[in-house]
């Protein structure tokens, strides 16, 4: 899955499109991810939504897939999902795995996508176990406790610091899958080493058993954080995920140098900028890395992998 195409499947279930405009369903409204979406200048979300819990099954829905909402260059405007969802969670009372954003570039970069507060899906949704959000722009989140969830992923171009380090100061016993795209700090990404103390120490965290923190423009830090003493959870960790950034040879070296990371069953470090001979290191060091997709600085610019 990438964010150029629409989800196939959402934790385990089919995606299928719910078609507002002919109503009704072919299949069991609890067998699959139903998608609900508008198109620009096209009918409000919030009409297409209530269409969907009216005219499914929606009491037996467990998964949820929410793509495009609309936006404030819309002629009909930038609904808040989050507010429509949580006005309609009675509605939704076996909700399980949600999707916020199912958005693509055609539709809108991934730096345009209008969020909100997703704090309130906590409370409104308390069995919520797979929760993933697309678009840094104007998220928000505070600290929450959930004993259900298990996966928790945010993809963005820029993720605000203040809702990294609401993830690491909330109490979340089950969580076993994070992924931070962490981003640039032209669109938003201004997180740094520090912001994620609470996730490294991972006292809140007990189940953890995956961290990607991905899509970084300050890779070769994160590579120094969690090879260091300030990260007891990567002892934890069966999988590592630092791909889809700028890492170089500088954040490679403090990778071989600190504590050590075999004990991890896959370390994901794909789109980088390790020389070869750097490549050969790790490997040696490392079998089983993923160092696909070596790049090259464009005049010494260093790029992520999304941004904008």
């Amino acid at each position: 899955m990438t964010i150029y195409e629409h989800l196939a499947e959402l934790a385990g279930k089919p995606v299928a499109e719910f078609d507002h405009e002919s109503g009704g369903a072919s299949v069991g409204a609890g067998d699959v991810a139903w998608r609900v979406e508008t198109v620009f200048d096209g009918p409000e979300f919030g009409e297409v939504l209530r269409e969907f819990v009216d005219q499914v099954d929606a009491a037996a829905v467990t998964h949820l897939v929410i793509g495009y909402w609309g936006a404030s260059y819309d002629d009909h405007g930038n609904a808040d999902p989050v507010d429509l969802l949580v006005g309609l969670a009675g509605r939704l009372p076996r909700l399980r795995a949600l999707f916020l954003g199912d958005i693509t570039p055609e539709e809108a970069e991934i730096s345009w996508i209008e969020n909100s507060d997703i704090t309130r899906l906590f409370d409104a949704f308390p069995e919520l176990e797979h929760l993933e959000v697309r678009g840094g722009k104007d998220l928000a989140l505070r600290p929450v406790r959930s004993r259900v969830l298990r996966t928790l992923r945010f993809e963005s171009g820029g993720l605000p610091a203040e809702v990294v380090r609401a993830v690491g100061a909330s109490d979340l016993p089950a969580l076993e899958h994070l992924d931070l795209w962490l981003g640039v700090e032209l669109y938003g990404g201004d997180t740094t080493v520090d912001d994620l103390a609470g996730i490294l120490g991972g006292e809140r965290l007990p189940a953890l058993r995956h961290l990607g923190l991905e899509d970084a423009e300050i890779a070769d830090d994160l590579a120094g954080a969690v090879a260091g003493a300030g990260a007891p959870i990567v002892a934890r960790l069966e999988s590592l995920s630092l791909a889809l950034g700028t890492l170089t040879d500088t954040g490679a070296e403090l990778l071989l140098a600190g504590r050590p990371l075999t004990h991890l069953s896959h370390l994901d470090l794909h789109h980088h900028y390790l020389s070869d001979l750097m490549m050969d290191r790790v490997r040696a060091a490392l079998p089983g890395v993923n160092l696909d997709q070596q790049e090259t600085p464009d005049d010494d610019c260093f790029y992520v992998a999304v941004s904008e």
